[in-house]
């Protein structure tokens, strides 16, 4: 009930210094994000922290990776076991989205091989073929350099 009756009573009164100091709060400013590498790391709370006399949200670059021993139900693992393996799953949930989309763009363009189709179906051809050769390319599947559909 003091619950309830708190927020009722905290949630009509605009917040300002005086009242947060009667309730015995602290503001907690927004700190900056932490700086990640993408595509495999992102930024992620860790708590808070004092700084010139202000209470921040702490943010680190995320995932955390540590050696963990065997259990009954898993094997050991090094950090950099999961790392590659994280890595790989992300690897593998990109290419699915980029083939899902080169699906999309294909489907698309069908009707430029219907024999009384009224473009170059040659053209055609070759555009489809560079769509379906996205995933040769260097930077795959994070980097996709997608071929432009003719006129």
């Amino acid at each position: 009930m003091y619950g309830t009756e708190f927020s009722r009573n905290i949630c009509s009164l605009p917040i300002t210094p005086e009242l947060l100091a009667q309730y015995g709060f602290d503001p907690v400013f927004e700190g900056p994000q932490a700086t990640t590498i993408p595509p495999y790391q992102y930024s992620q709370r860790s708590g808070v922290e004092f700084i010139d006399n202000k209470w921040y949200t702490k943010y680190i670059a995320g995932p955390i990776f540590t050696d963990r021993a065997a259990t009954e139900t898993e094997v050991a693992q090094t950090a950099a076991e999961q790392e590659a393996a994280y890595k790989a799953q992300k690897d593998a949930e990109q290419a699915t989205s980029v083939r899902a989309s080169r699906k999309t763009k294909l489907a698309d363009c069908d009707w430029t091989q219907l024999a009384d189709s009224p473009v170059d179906a040659t053209v055609w051809a070759t555009h489809r073929q560079a769509l379906r050769d996205i995933t040769t390319q260097a930077g795959f599947p994070w980097t996709i350099e997608w071929p432009v559909a003719p006129e």
